[in-house]
């Protein structure tokens, strides 16, 4: 059998012991006539990656085996197709997000939200995830990238890119709205240009002072320092803007989504993309909160258009497949820009 690289994960543990080990294992093999062969060219190192990881998210049952290779934003060349494929071709690139397969008979499939199916099978949770060479998906399940999109643009589009987009979507927006945005990273980044697109004025809100400037750069009309000192904090916003019409929150901290709630007018919507306690929620304040998830097949083709033809930016930086380790550890120090890719 033929062997290909690939970071393992046999125990989680702090991300600074190196629990990811560079290994040989079986090159994924097509096992089914719809499915395709992608020689990975780049995957994006995601932050929920390093939860799994460090084990804290056990008790929702992530990472579901060990051992696994992490890595659920994935781009590549197709390089082999089974006998019915009908919408790839040797030679094609394409992209696989979180949502590695799902069941296709479900309510929820079936309503075109594949993405929340029951028995859905993620990208990363076992031994096919991006920290690789190689990996088989189902062509339904793969989206096309134009042939001029750089790897290291298009991977991080894979999960950050798509659930900035939905996570705007589920805003709501609407022209000249005031959007404040909690977390400026590699999700937030694009946010603010999917928000701005909609024509909303876009408010930042970070801890770093290197990713307020980002999102100034990118469209966003003011970026302030986020401070725990909620009062002061809430008593800056509305001097300088008054209450938010909405806020999204990309920052797994329970205060920020505490006061992104309270920033926000009455009747307004908070959408949350993180993990975290439930919120404090004043019935009378008629606000809606909801939360948000990567999004459909559907919506990863729209995002791919979308950043075609804006020229949506993607912040990357590109490190070997064998630093992961590293790579994981700069992103839990707040030391990378936006988005780390890995490249085999």
């Amino acid at each position: 059998m033929e062997k290909m690289r690939a970071m393992i994960l046999s125990k989680c543990a702090p991300i600074e012991t190196n629990p990811l080990k560079l290994s040989n294992i079986d090159k994924h093999q097509i096992q089914n006539d719809f499915e395709i062969l992608i020689k990975i060219e780049a995957c994006g190192v995601c932050h929920s990656q390093l939860h799994g990881i460090e084990g804290d998210w056990k008790e929702l049952g992530i990472p579901p085996v060990l051992p696994t290779v992490p890595g659920h934003e994935v781009v590549g060349k197709v390089v082999e197709i089974g006998k019915k494929v009908s919408k790839f071709k040797v030679g094609d690139r394409a992209g696989i997000t979180p949502l590695l397969e799902a069941c296709r008979t479900c309510l929820y499939c079936k309503e075109g939200k594949e993405y929340l199916c029951e028995s859905s099978m993620i990208t990363g949770e076992s031994l096919k995830g991006g920290y690789t060479e190689y990996i088989t998906v189902l062509e339904d399940f793969a989206t096309k990238i134009p042939k001029n999109m750089k790897p290291e643009y298009a991977a991080p589009l894979f999960c950050a890119g798509i659930t900035a987009f939905n996570a705007v979507k589920a805003a709501e927006p609407k022209k000249h709205q005031k959007i404040g945005i909690f977390g400026i990273g590699g999700v937030g980044h694009m946010a603010v240009q999917f928000a701005k697109i909609q024509g909303v004025k876009v408010i930042a809100f970070s801890r770093s002072q290197n990713h307020l400037d980002v999102a100034k750069r990118l469209g966003a009309v003011d970026s302030i320092m986020f401070s725990k000192n909620q009062s002061d904090f809430l008593s800056e916003i509305k001097e300088k803007h008054g209450l938010l019409d909405a806020a999204i929150v990309f920052a797994p901290s329970d205060i920020v989504t505490d006061t992104a709630i309270k920033s926000v007018k009455k009747g307004g919507m908070i959408v949350i993309a993180t993990i975290g306690e439930n919120p404090a929620f004043v019935a009378f304040e008629e606000k809606t909160i909801r939360g948000t998830l990567i999004g459909s097949t559907k919506d990863m083709e729209q995002v791919i258009k979308i950043c075609d033809e804006e020229n949506i930016e993607v912040i990357s930086e590109i490190f070997p497949l064998e630093k992961a380790n590293q790579v994981l550890t700069k992103l839990k120090n707040s030391q990378i820009e936006a988005r780390a890719v890995l490249v085999p």
